[in-house]
């Protein structure tokens, strides 16, 4: 089940609540003297500058907005001003199109709630590319090159598309990355369709990006992320993220004593089975190194002292360093 809030949210929409917007100004800043708290307005769609995101004028000013992709230019929508600081916030009311109403927004939120509901223990990702992340394996790997290509596959993944959304209308991310993701690699027939479709049978999220948008509501309740892919040729690894305790206060991530773990999965052709468990907290890292052969423990446990020592010349403080032995599935 997903967390309180995240259905009060749900529920809320739902029962034909209003969505709310908060703006972004086009080239220059909102002039807020122009609104009044609960005032009615008009904008007029001006073009959709990427997907779901369109330039709207509203009492002359431009403005971007996040609006339901079944909009399109020339339409007219029926704005409420919710608040005035710290920013504009608009609701919005109607639209001279039908298929983006309150009751087509809230079979969307049904539908997130439907979603929301299937079991799945967390998000699973899979690379988007087939090929690795590295082309070949005939020398050490470039470890900074990997780290860049493991973050970039896990920001492509569409997964944190949203908040990428909000980067990029804050300037801090390109429209070219925001492109890069699944959420812009829809075919533009499937678009238009969706366009065409009646009011009881438009399909307010397409088929194609349904399980990412469950993946998308389990990572929010479980905290837990799995990318799986090839690091190099014939390579694969499992890498894994999510949050350890302190659930109760989410507001204070110190007092709440929560902490952020990594861990990678390999099946190497040298040293067997080996796992590397990164645990990170306000007072420093804990490591655990896990091996299924006794000899790759050993390598582990001679070479810890220069591995704390690496990290400690860049800062890092290591708590902890522990050697396991990989247990074996029954």
């Amino acid at each position: 089940m997903l967390p309180t809030d995240v259905l009060n949210t749900l529920r809320a929409l739902s029962l034909n609540e209003r969505p709310l917007i908060t703006p972004a100004p086009d080239k220059d800043p909102v002039s807020k003297d122009a609104f009044e708290l609960g005032q009615k307005v008009q904008g007029t769609i001006q073009a959709e500058v990427s997907p779901g995101v369109f330039k709207v004028r509203v009492l002359e000013q431009i403005l971007h907005m996040q609006l339901p992709t079944t909009l399109k230019s020339g339409d007219v929508i029926e704005l409420q001003v919710m608040s005035l600081q710290p920013r504009l916030t608009f609701s919005l009311s109607a639209s001279a199109n039908p298929l983006s109403t309150p009751e087509n927004l809230s079979r969307a939120s049904l539908l997130l709630s439907t979603l929301a509901g299937q079991p799945q223990e967390k998000a699973h990702i899979r690379a988007m590319r087939n090929e690795p992340l590295l082309a070949t394996a005939d020398r050490p790997p470039d470890t900074t090159q990997l780290a860049h290509k493991l973050h970039e596959s896990l920001s492509q993944s569409g997964l944190f598309y949203e908040s990428h959304q909000a980067q990029w209308l804050a300037g801090s991310r390109s429209t070219a990355q925001l492109l890069q993701e699944p959420q812009n690699h829809l075919a533009a027939g499937q678009v238009s369709a969706q366009h065409v479709a009646s009011h009881q049978e438009a399909a307010t999220i397409p088929a194609q990006l349904q399980p990412l948008v469950q993946q998308q509501l389990h990572a929010l309740e479980t905290r837990q992320v799995l990318w799986q892919g090839f690091v190099w040729p014939n390579q694969q690894m499992d890498w894994e993220i999510h949050e350890e305790g302190g659930r109760k206060n989410p507001m204070n991530y110190e007092e709440a004593g929560a902490q952020w773990a990594t861990q990678v999965r390999l099946n190497l052709p040298n040293l067997g089975e080996v796992a590397a468990m990164l645990r990170l907290n306000q007072h420093g890292l804990s490591i655990t190194l896990d091996a299924a052969d006794e000899p790759t423990r050993a390598l582990f446990g001679a070479a810890s002292t220069r591995l704390n020592a690496a990290l400690a010349e860049r800062g890092i403080n290591v708590i902890s360093t522990l050697v396991t032995a990989h247990e074996q599935p029954r």
